[in-house]
């Protein structure tokens, strides 16, 4: 299918499941992944409107900024200290906050260009070894003192759920992430507005959607297999 086939058959799935939650299509962000994606298709997708983009790396934001105009930016790979001044003044919000290192990094760099960062605590919810994220037992500790940065303004949390081909095994690890967002919310950190829970991605979204889900990112089911070559 094209583009544009595939986006409006994840609209129709998007909006049955946020039916099913109990909330409205629009309550939903959906984030187009353009990992290894080429700006021609990229700007297909933005022309439909869909003009918030995450990127995994930080050198693919670098290669695609300047070409792709009018959209906004989110980095939701990992993150190394050393590459924050690359997108501090070009990313909208950072998802992948695992550590207090890097969060200080990122306050500092976002303090040196004049502005205050949205980020999302990255927490690795089924404890793999192979992701990053903190640990569900120390997301309230680290969100504690992430709040104490001056340039940082918490906006909620992401996961990376376990890949995994019937996604109804995922629901668990879903339903834990909200049980921690509300948590967190109810602590009322400084520097804190709990509103965004970025989890879901192409195989299991719609099970994330109706656990709570308000930010899914999809790349395959939009772009089609990507090419690593």
């Amino acid at each position: 299918m094209s583009i544009a086939e595939n986006l409006a058959d994840i609209e129709r799935r998007i909006s049955a499941a946020a039916q099913k939650s109990g909330r409205k299509r629009e309550d939903i962000l959906l984030l187009a992944v353009t990992k290894t994606i080429d700006t021609d298709r990229i700007k297909e997708a933005v022309e439909l409107g869909y003009t918030s983009l995450g990127e995994n790396r930080v050198q693919e934001i670098m290669e695609k900024y300047d070409k792709i105009q009018g959209v906004d930016w989110h980095l939701i790979g990992h993150l190394q200290t050393n590459k924050v001044k690359y997108i501090a003044d070009k990313v909208k919000m950072i998802h992948s906050v695992d550590s207090l290192k890097l969060g200080e990094e990122i306050s500092k760099r976002c303090a040196n260009c004049g502005r205050v960062m949205d980020i999302l605590v990255e927490v690795n919810i089924a404890g793999e070894e192979a992701k990053h994220g903190v640990p569900p037992d120390k997301a309230q500790e680290l969100a504690a003192e992430l709040a104490k940065l001056p340039n940082l303004h918490i906006k909620g949390l992401m996961t990376v759920a376990p890949y995994d081909p019937e996604p109804e095994n995922n629901r668990k690890y879903f339903r834990l992430m909200r049980k921690l967002f509300v948590d967190i919310q109810n602590k009322n950190y400084d520097n804190t507005d709990m509103e965004f829970l970025s989890m879901g991605m192409t195989n299991d979204y719609e099970t994330a959607i109706e656990e709570g889900a308000n930010i899914v990112r999809i790349g395959t089911g939009i772009f089609g297999a990507r090419n690593y070559t």
